[in-house]
């Protein structure tokens, strides 16, 4: 059986069944459930504009026509599993592995030389980095620096572009994003003299899990100094129109950045072009660089030479560094926001994984990975309709609204299914309340995968095989 529909033929379906409705997103997507639901579907996991079919046969075929499916063999797969959780830990490649081995080879032969004799010398890691991620970015090479972590980097930034005494004082986030985003805002708030219950504006959910972008543009005000924004939300796998919200918050004088920790290595960006002020990411999920890997920023170009707030000899002019001065003369590009010594070993196996990415073109990768969850959405509305645990998806349906993994959500037992699927060597995860995500990687998940991920999924609700397990939680899910 195949099926094919646009989203376009949908909408516009809505707009004749429901003239009342707005432009508003939030509202299209209302009244588009209102009428699916009125002509009896219970998804939307057919809003691709791909034609599948839900035999296992059309997924080998996918899979032999997939000319990326190649690069599934560059990396190490843990034995009798389905990898589904590269949006939380991506997997080892063979690449990473020989850049990381490079690395200690270089340590071992050269010690304290590989500072300036390794290939390419330890000393401008940061900035060779940052030069291989700047495509995935959108970004001039002097804009991006590896460097830090997610975290110690929003403080960074935070500090050194938020001023309240020139610009607005509050700080905007929305209530959905990750939760250390959350506490380096109130953090930082504090630190330079704010009282986040009143200068930190938190734009709440209509759902629960997306959040409208009006909703973020009612709060820009010229009380807004800065807002911290996710690329794409960690639960539901929402993308955010950073186009829009960065030509709204410049509208009001606001400084704005986005977390890329769930988009970046997946979705393409075009931070330069847009304006974007400020961005942060991880690269242990779509960039595969190992648990703990090094983190990365962006500064865009209109903000280079403002001394960081946070100094740290790192960051320091390089042609003068080793000087060893006490005055503090920062680098003039995104390297200034360096802080302390670049971590070798946990950077070393980024270059394998960019390498690989850089050599595909992100453009590429995200049209594998829209490929990779809509096929898993279609199944998701073909094999799990109608069973006896009812399951809706999180995620927006439109391609343009998500990220890379999907949000899947059991109307009951939500944790138990996950226990079950891991039993059974399918690994994504739990995240409270109720929700398993899916996240088929780009790089190395097959569409055989998704197939029998789902077929493991069905059975398990069929055979009630969930119930085997304990809803007691573990200390990592």
């Amino acid at each position: 059986m195949r099926f094919k529909m646009t989203f376009v033929s949908i909408t516009f379906a809505v707009q004749k069944s429901f003239p009342e409705m707005n432009n508003r997103r939030s509202f299209r997507r209302k009244y588009l459930y209102k009428l699916l639901k009125k002509i009896g579907v219970r998804n939307m996991g057919f809003m691709t504009g791909e034609e599948f079919s839900s035999g296992v046969d059309f997924a080998c075929k996918l899979d032999q026509d997939d000319y990326l499916s190649s690069y599934r063999q560059e990396f190490y797969h843990p034995r009798d599993t389905i990898y589904l959780d590269g949006n939380s830990l991506g997997l080892f490649s063979h690449r990473a592995e020989k850049k990381l081995l490079q690395a200690l080879k270089e340590w071992q032969e050269l010690a304290i030389a590989g500072w300036t004799k390794a290939e390419p010398p330890w000393f401008w890691y940061g900035e060779k980095l940052g030069e291989l991620t700047a495509p995935l970015l959108g970004a001039k090479t002097r804009e991006t620096i590896v460097t830090g972590s997610t975290t110690l980097n929003i403080h960074q930034l935070i500090a050194t572009l938020y001023q309240p005494e020139t610009i607005g004082h509050e700080i905007l986030i929305d209530e959905l994003n990750f939760p250390s985003d959350h506490y380096a805002v109130k953090s930082q708030l504090k630190l330079l003299g704010g009282d986040p219950d009143k200068d930190l504006i938190v734009v709440k959910s209509v759902d629960g899990v997306t959040i409208a972008e009006e909703d973020i543009i009612e709060k820009f005000s010229q009380k807004v100094g800065l807002a911290l924004l996710p690329s794409v939300q960690y639960q539901s796998g929402q993308l955010l129109d950073i186009e829009r919200l960065t030509e709204a918050a410049h509208r009001h004088n606001i400084i704005i950045g986005f977390d890329l920790a769930h988009s970046i290595g997946a979705v393409p960006h075009q931070l330069s072009d847009l304006g974007v002020d400020f961005a942060v990411w991880c690269n242990y999920k779509y960039l595969n660089a190992g648990p703990g890997a090094v983190g990365g920023l962006y500064l865009n170009n209109k903000h280079l030479g403002r001394e960081p707030a946070l100094a740290g000899w790192w960051g320091h002019d390089k042609s003068t560094q080793f000087e060893m001065k006490k005055d503090f003369r920062s680098a003039d590009t995104a390297g200034a926001l360096q802080i302390g010594t670049i971590p070798v070993l946990s950077s070393a196996p980024l270059f394998g994984s960019l390498e690989m990415i850089n050599e595909i073109g992100i453009e590429k990768v995200r049209e594998r990975s829209l490929k990779l969850t809509g096929y898993l959405l279609y199944l998701i509305e073909k094999r799990l309709s109608g069973l006896k645990i009812d399951f809706s998806v999180n995620t927006p349906l439109e391609p343009e609204r998500r990220g890379g993994h999907i949000a899947l959500r059991p109307h009951r037992e939500a944790y138990k299914i996950n226990e079950a699927l891991k039993d059974r060597g399918i690994i994504g995860d739990f995240r409270e309340p109720d929700t398993i995500r899916l996240a088929p990687s780009p790089l190395y998940t097959s569409f055989q995968d998704i197939w029998k991920s789902v077929d493991e999924l069905r059975e398990i609700v069929i055979n009630d095989k969930y119930q085997e397990f304990s809803s007691s939680r573990s200390e990592v899910t």
